[in-house]
């Protein structure tokens, strides 16, 4: 294929990586956009998923004509956009390093830029104003995004946004992503507003929690270049209020941008040091083994998706031993424990292209005793893309059912769950998964 009219070289992560000058940029951001895992596009080149990942990092010098020429193949990418122009044995032209965008925003795990429907613009289309209240609007990001952007309102009173804040943090947890999502833009304006006007210390805190849950609200649903605004501001509330947990916390919604960026170094670098002075300056109290842990699970993940394998099993093993230290806990907003650890495992496991091993471990949790019904859903759209991975259709579509059960939210409009409903209806089995057309249509995947 040579065709650079198809969508995906329109979307905005694949042209910056174009832009950036970095092949292994390219690479990544148009393996992602296919829903391809490191593992799936060593097998079609016959690289190892380690080796994929060092060229896609800059690791390992992607100059190579035969190299570059397979991953064109296997990805379906214009060879002349890898700068294999002629078919002779010359010097392939690599664009200079400083032309490099520091930030290379890319598509994650769950973006599919061909039918690119974010959740939060397909629940405002889905249920209209009944379900997101009086000012809902097409694409709700909207909102978000204009009032990131604007002069801060006047501040709430601190007593009333403390409330606020908790009460979002529940919805969040409760995987109520629309009624979140509505309430933000007043939230977020006022807290704008007081860190405007010195707030105190702990008016701080509660700032810094605000921009952290829109962080991984916004890292959810694939609005990456939100996520950056919001993680920052986290980062600078949580430096105000002078805690150290928040800090953490914020630290790690930065982390998860940054490893969505293609900076997963970066990123584990940041988490880990993090978790270092944590570990230093804080002790051995519940919360701050809680946030110390998810510390660890974080970056775990994050060297799951970069193809490091033994990194991520030993920073997971060190998060299961400060789990057994607390037990299941939901300090900060975070879910964390000996469950929480589990999911974790389940995520690692697929990432690294292990989906056996990962609907093995997946079997040894019990659903309801997962603490939130985010996570909760989370689990069950693992558990499904592992068997999807795994070429189990039927078990594929009975997560999804699950999943929504769970929390509609978490299947509504998200592209990775579409792009696993499409493949479903496909299949030559499609006809014994009663209700998938149905699912199709709740879940915004288009006729």
């Amino acid at each position: 294929m040579d065709d650079v009219t198809d969508p995906i070289w329109r979307s905005g992560p694949v042209r910056a990586a174009l832009a950036s000058g970095d092949l292994g940029a390219v690479v990544r951001a148009v393996r992602e956009a296919h829903h391809m895992t490191l593992a799936e596009l060593g097998e079609r080149c016959g690289y190892s998923s380690s080796t994929v990942s060092r060229l896609e990092t800059g690791r390992q010098p992607l100059r190579d004509v035969k190299v570059l020429r397979s991953l064109a193949d296997a990805l379906d990418i214009p060879a002349r956009l890898l700068g294999l122009v002629d078919t002779g044995a010359r010097t392939v032209p690599i664009p200079s390093p400083t032309a490099r965008v520091k930030a290379i925003l890319r598509p994650d795990e769950e973006t599919d830029p061909m039918r690119r429907r974010t959740l939060l613009a397909g629940l405002g289309g889905l249920a209209g104003t009944a379900f997101l209240g009086a000012q809902a609007t097409a694409d709700p990001l909207v909102a978000l995004e204009k009032v990131l952007l604007s002069p801060p309102d006047a501040a709430v009173p601190a007593a009333e946004f403390t409330g606020e804040v908790a009460r979002v943090r529940a919805l969040f947890q409760h995987g109520r992503y629309a009624e979140v999502t509505a309430a933000l833009p007043r939230l977020l304006s006022a807290a704008t507003g007081a860190r405007v006007h010195a707030p105190t210390s702990r008016h701080a805190a509660d700032v810094a929690e605000l921009y952290t849950l829109s962080t991984e609200l916004l890292v959810k649903v694939g609005h990456d270049h939100l996520a950056w605004t919001t993680a920052d501001r986290a980062l600078q509330a949580a430096y105000d209020s002078g805690d150290i947990l928040t800090a953490a916390t914020a630290r790690r919604a930065w982390g998860m941008v940054l490893r969505r960026a293609g900076r997963a170094q970066v990123a584990n670098r940041l988490v880990l040091d993090t978790a270092a002075e944590l570990q230093h300056h804080a002790g051995h109290a519940p919360e701050h083994l809680a946030v110390y842990g998810s510390l660890l699970s974080t970056a775990a993940y994050t060297a799951a998706v970069s193809g490091d394998r033994d990194t991520a099993h030993t920073l997971i093993g060190e998060a299961a031993d400060a789990a057994r230290q607390v037990g299941d806990t939901n300090h900060r907003g975070i879910t964390f424990g000996p469950t929480g650890v589990g999911l974790y495992r389940v995520s690692i496991a697929r990432a690294l292209g292990d989906p056996g091993a990962a609907i093995n471990i997946a079997t040894r949790i019990n659903p309801a005793a997962i603490p939130t019904t985010e996570r909760r859903g989370q689990y069950w759209t693992d558990v499904a893309r592992a068997y999807h991975q795994w070429g189990k259709p039927e078990h594929c579509y009975r997560a999804l059912l699950a999943a929504e059960r769970a929390t509609p939210d978490e299947v509504r409009h998200r592209s990775h769950i579409q792009h696993i409903t499409h493949t479903l209806l496909r299949h030559p089995g499609s006809t014994g998964l009663p209700g998938l057309r149905e699912f199709a249509d709740r879940v915004g995947l288009a006729a």
